[in-house]
């Protein structure tokens, strides 16, 4: 029996398993530019074939047109795709680099792949690999494989939030939400609301003071939250206060924090860096974001600016600043 024979017998084909990924919300766009995608090259689901950086850089596969090996898929699934190894290459933008716009001209398109995949510009110095063969690609590919197994290993152990001779759940780090303020929220009472806000990560809540009558609300509050080892998004809510019924919700939006906090442990020690760029939170058509969120090194710590567009209801969006101290 051929290996194509044996592959197609399984109860999960490997082009089952890419078309899987490919419907993941990271993975709908190209890893470079933000188009359509048509192929998967490097680890990363792309618009356009890259073959002009050579094979000792990358090759190029075809989704539906071409054969994969058993091994190149599950190289692919470890890593998970776009959101995991964009994390990796595109960790550090130098200043007055973007990203390439879906309809940016061809050259600039392939500078930009160029710095990306074979000078390396945006890795973190520590990762970066002379590109001489192929050693140095699978060198790279294996470090990112191995980081998405490391998560993964992390996240089957930590299921349950390990705890101290105590009984207290351990926790990897302490999240500062600075909550900025509210714009255009949503009219609850006869001609304006009581908004207030509460955060929510797993067991814990915290929840800032109520802005009477006002639908432009500035907080300008401080709210912490202890990340626990099996941290999830934070769900954000806000309330009109009501004196004699129930509070009415007025809107809420979810925080997805693992770009910040992969970004933040990839470094390190966020002192020992100058103020960069480290990560990004994608805005997408199901995520709340306005626009893209990145994350960055500012005076020796690790801060997210957040604008979100609070969803079910009829208006509102919410500005906050996150910082991520390590434990």
């Amino acid at each position: 029996m051929s290996h194509r024979q044996s592959a197609l017998g399984r109860p999960s084909s490997g082009k089952k398993r890419l078309k899987d990924l490919l419907v993941q919300r990271d993975n709908r766009l190209c890893a470079d530019c933000d188009q359509q995608i048509l192929s998967i090259s490097m680890l990363e689901v792309l618009c356009c074939p890259q073959e002009n950086l050579g094979t000792h850089i990358s090759r190029v596969l075809s989704v539906t047109l071409d054969e994969w090996s058993e091994e190149e898929i599950d190289a692919m699934m470890e890593v998970g795709g776009n959101a995991s190894a964009n994390s990796i290459y595109e960790a550090y933008f130098p200043e007055g680099v973007k990203k390439p716009r879906p309809d940016a001209p061809h050259e600039e398109r392939t500078k930009y792949i160029r710095s990306k995949y074979e000078l390396q510009e945006f890795l973190k110095p520590s990762l970066r690999i002379k590109s001489g063969g192929p050693s140095s690609k699978q060198s790279l590919q294996a470090s990112l494989s191995g980081k998405k197994m490391n998560e993964k290993q992390g996240s089957m152990d930590n299921k349950v939030p390990s705890k101290n001779a105590n009984g207290v759940p351990e926790f990897i780090g302490m999240l500062k939400v600075r909550v900025l303020k509210g714009t255009n929220l949503a009219i609850r009472d006869m001609l304006s609301s009581d908004p207030y806000i509460i955060l929510t990560l797993g067991q814990q809540k915290v929840q800032t003071s109520v802005v009477t009558s006002n639908l432009n609300p500035i907080w300008n509050e401080e709210l912490d939250l202890c990340v626990p080892h099996d941290y999830s998004s934070i769900k954000l809510q806000v309330y009109d206060h009501d004196m004699f019924s129930a509070d009415d919700i007025m809107g809420e939006a979810e925080i997805d924090i693992q770009p910040m906090i992969t970004s933040a442990l990839a470094f390190g020690d966020a002192g020992m860096f100058s103020d960069m760029q480290i990560g990004k939170w994608l805005k997408s058509y199901d995520n709340a974001l306005i626009e893209d969120s990145t994350v960055n090194i500012v005076d020796g710590k690790v801060k997210q600016d957040l604008w979100l567009r609070l969803q079910n209801v009829e208006s509102g969006e919410i500005e906050l600043e996150l910082e991520w101290t390590p434990l």
